[in-house]
């Protein structure tokens, strides 16, 4: 038997079955908390504000053009989630008109470039009191994962960078998908590699985004909020906060240990 035919997906289906997927006896026992998960994009740093939008003015400067987006603008502009749709948007308001769709194109390209140099120079931070949480989890043996909707080639350096290398247990991001889908299931294939079920884990979002895609994965999901994402929808979530403020590994099982009893691990 090879490790392909152990992996537990069709070619004919966009999203892969998992074994949990048939569903938990509601007579289960209360699951330990085993491993969390946190969204790269949000959770770990606030790549949209400190990464995206600075790499965004970069690139606007390269092009000669006169754009400098605040955080408050930027703030308005990330709910057109498309990018090339959002520079395009900008640029029209400021008189570009048909020309705008080109432009951004050619700005897009070059923010995918800066974007990356920004990252990988280390322009990228930390949110405050996730090395404390991090280190906290990895002295109590409890593993960390980690997902990211962006490519492999900075997410891995990037979280090095945030959290300290060797301290991920496995990093996911698409291109360790087989199959190209607009919305992946990375948080599937994190608790895959990890062996474990989704109510064994707990999951630690900072956006709308990633927050829809760990409770699509059943995962029970912390919400650290970013500044975009204060006042989202985040219902059934286990908790909703702004900040870490002294979380640490032992809150992380009462808030797990809390949403089982009150969910059922459901």
């Amino acid at each position: 038997m090879t490790w392909d035919t152990l992996m537990p997906m069709s070619v004919h289906c966009e999203k892969r079955a998992f074994w949990w997927d048939s569903g938990r006896p509601a007579d289960a026992a209360v699951e330990a908390l085993q491993a969390v998960i946190f969204d790269l994009d949000g959770a770990l740093a606030d790549i949209e504000r400190d990464g995206q939008r600075a790499a965004f003015n970069v690139a606007f400067a390269e092009h000669g053009l006169d754009v400098h987006w605040t955080v408050e603008e930027y703030g308005r502009l990330v709910r057109i989630g498309d990018e090339r749709r959002r520079i395009a948007a900008a640029l029209r308001r400021r008189g570009f008109g048909r020309v705008s769709s080109e432009i951004a194109a050619h700005v897009h390209r070059t923010k995918t470039d800066v974007f990356e140099q920004l990252v990988l120079g280390g322009d990228v931070t930390p949110r405050a009191g996730l090395e404390d949480l991090v280190n906290s989890l990895f002295f109590a043996g409890v593993p960390v994962a980690v997902v990211s909707r962006g490519e492999r080639a900075w997410v891995g350096p990037l979280v090095r960078q945030l959290i300290g290398d060797g301290i991920a247990e496995t990093i996911v991001t698409p291109d360790d998908l087989r199959t190209p889908v607009p919305e992946p299931d990375l948080h599937g294939q994190a608790l895959w590699e990890l062996g474990l079920g989704p109510e064994s884990a707990l999951a630690v979002v900072g956006t709308g985004r990633g927050f829809r895609a760990a409770r699509a994965a059943k995962v029970p999901t912390l919400v650290v909020a970013t500044g975009y994402a204060v006042g989202g929808d985040f219902a059934d979530a286990v908790e909703v906060r702004t900040s870490y403020d002294g979380l640490l590994a032992a809150g992380c099982e009462h808030l797990h240990r809390r949403w089982q009893h009150r969910s059922g691990g459901r």
